[in-house]
């Protein structure tokens, strides 16, 4: 019953995300001539250039990707990303979405937006509505030197140089707009306002530290054994994961114990086990 309900969400979740996506394309993209990156970025490019029906492109442009995907990542994903992809090609084909604006500035941040919003919504629901994330996890699961951000940076400096050539500049720069509006938004769709955060923290009242941070936020702490570089000190090193919201509150409890306590923050990309607090969106 629920693995039942968990896949009932994930539908709902693929579903609103199609016409979330298909919101951000047909409502504010493909009226002012704009693109988004990877391969929806495509398909649109050379729907404008070719005056083929995007929703056909979407569909024979992914197609290679998903193949490319089904036996490396797991047929159930990848079922899943076929049917999102169809359904987001079903939906700009049949269904009417309003042209809600002519203004170039909002079209390309609201459009990312959109787009956005429908491809995190996808990735929740355990599917992908752009072949791009395929690549993307076949990379990360890979021993190649590329990160996965390096792949996608450039695909899409690919795709947005030669959208200055089809499209023009000024279409171009308000396309790359809303690329950037479309992955901070999958961005805030996945990890939510709580995104993990790592704090160090370096005192010599550690352990007054560790106990208060405990004590009032419940979190989990790990100490490290250290060594100061100039005095030769043996100190305890503090590290805690955190999300954003709880950072002031973490360096709040640090600097009233410790007015010189020496706090690092940098943010993680994924933390599993131990006393975490799962990000809302989870």
């Amino acid at each position: 019953m629920d693995k039942f309900k968990k896949e009932s969400i994930n539908v709902v979740l693929i579903l609103l995300g199609i016409l979330s996506a298909g919101m951000g394309v047909k409502g504010f993209l493909l009226p002012s001539r704009f693109i988004d990156g990877g391969v929806t970025g495509i398909s649109m490019l050379v729907s404008y250039s070719s005056g083929l029906p995007l929703p056909v492109l979407l569909l024979v442009i992914n197609l290679p990707f998903i193949v490319l995907g089904y036996n490396k990542i797991g047929r159930l994903f990848v079922l899943k990303s076929v049917l999102a992809i169809t359904g987001l090609a079903v939906c700009l084909a049949l269904v009417h979405f309003p042209v809600v604006t002519q203004d170039k500035l909002l079209t390309a941040v609201f459009g990312g937006f959109f787009l956005g919003t429908g491809i995190g919504l996808a990735i929740r629901g355990g599917a992908v509505l752009d072949g791009t994330e395929i690549v993307a996890l076949l990379v990360d699961k890979s021993n190649l030197p590329l990160r996965v951000g390096d792949v996608i940076l450039i695909f899409n400096v690919v795709i947005f140089s030669v959208a200055v050539f089809v499209l023009g500049v000024e279409p171009a720069l308000y396309s790359i707009l809303t690329y950037l509006a479309a992955s901070k938004t999958v961005d805030f769709i996945l990890h939510g306002v709580e995104e993990y955060t790592a704090v160090i923290i370096v005192s010599e009242k550690s352990d007054e530290i560790r106990d208060a941070i405990v004590g009032q936020l419940n979190l989990g702490v790990t100490v490290y054994k250290g060594r100061g570089g100039k005095t030769g000190k043996e100190i305890h090193i503090l590290y805690c994961v955190v999300t954003r919201l709880e950072i002031g509150r973490v360096r709040t409890i640090a600097q009233e114990i410790d007015s010189s306590v020496f706090v690092v923050v940098h943010t993680l990309s994924d933390v599993s086990g131990g006393i975490v607090k799962r990000p809302v969106f989870h």
